[in-house]
């Protein structure tokens, strides 16, 4: 797998470029707000818009969304990242805007993800599919091979390509491969050397909360310090800590270094901005304790978030 940067690890770098301040947007690399999908697998589809005003979604339009993306309501691990859904419009909007998006593969389970691999297929361990970060997709019209070349050059987010009908897309580190370069079954991702931690959108007001989840685990169990730290990255001298605070966990947190056993208990994890936090570029960092993997880092920081007043 080739990386476009290792800021990612680091944790200081955006999502994309910059965002306007007055527009309310919540994404860099977002569309207009209408996408058409069809999910070639259980003839699902959706077309019409998902976001309506500034920076706010429609529920109902999200759920039909998911359901195309073979994500069941009824399940908490089963929930479509809204970058990706943006991201995919983003595609949509850049190659043609009234072209389909057809999905072949959208949220995987553990458990399948697991089996596929059993199968030989070229499949992560640490696939963001199980997060409902990624999509295997044809934009109707529009080569696949154009789409992957496009990513790369966005220098955003994840572009697998296989010489063939579909096209990999997600809304992880920017990197890029193909069949000869996957990474797969090399132990790129062991003893979660690649865990990360992401947050929900790319811009937030002072005060808001923001909802975060660790991704790409491949062994369990994980200790975590209970104490978040955000930082303040925009800055000629370097980071500095802004901020220290316990976020709201959906696991009951019992001493100084809780054990997370699953994907599940690793996400809507809660934290919530300084009310009087100045406008600029932040990251928010969890360290970990306890580590039973020698190769997992002692601690991981968001990609930075931009705060803004609008």
């Amino acid at each position: 797998m080739v990386w476009a940067g290792m800021a990612w690890i680091m944790g200081a770098q955006m999502w994309g470029g910059g965002v306007a301040a007055d527009d309310g947007r919540r994404f860099v690399h977002g569309g207009d707000g209408r996408i058409e999908l069809f999910n070639t697998k259980n003839g699902r589809s959706f077309s019409g818009t998902f976001r309506k005003g500034a920076g706010h979604y429609d529920r109902q339009a999200l759920e039909g969304i998911r359901l195309v993306f073979e994500s069941p309501l009824d399940d908490p691990l089963a929930v479509i990242s809204v970058r990706l859904i943006e991201f995919i419009d983003h595609l949509q909007d850049h190659f043609d805007p009234e072209a389909r998006i057809e999905i072949a593969s959208g949220w995987r389970s553990p458990t399948y993800n697991a089996n596929l691999q059993k199968k030989g297929r070229l499949v992560a361990t640490a696939s963001l599919h199980q997060y409902g970060m990624a999509a295997d997709i044809e934009i109707q019209g529009v080569a696949s091979e154009r789409v992957w070349h496009y990513v790369r050059e966005l220098g955003f987010g994840g572009a697998g390509y296989y010489h063939g009908r579909l096209v990999h897309v997600d809304v992880g580190p920017a990197r890029f491969w193909d069949e000869t370069s996957s990474g797969v079954g090399s132990g790129l991702s062991d003893e979660n050397k690649l865990i990360g931690l992401v947050t929900e959108f790319d811009v937030y007001r002072p005060g808001e909360e923001v909802v975060l989840r660790f991704i790409r685990m491949t062994a369990f169990p994980i200790g975590v310090t209970p104490d978040f730290v955000l930082e303040r990255v925009d800055v000629s001298d370097g980071p500095y800590t802004v901020a220290c605070g316990r976020p709201h966990f959906t696991i009951e947190i019992d001493g100084p270094c809780p054990q997370f056993s699953s994907i599940a208990e690793m996400m809507e994890i809660r934290w919530r901005l300084p009310e009087t936090l100045p406008a600029g570029r932040y990251v928010l960092r969890a360290s970990f304790c306890r580590s039973s993997w020698e190769a997992m880092p002692a601690s991981v920081a968001t990609p930075a978030f931009q705060v803004v007043e609008f």
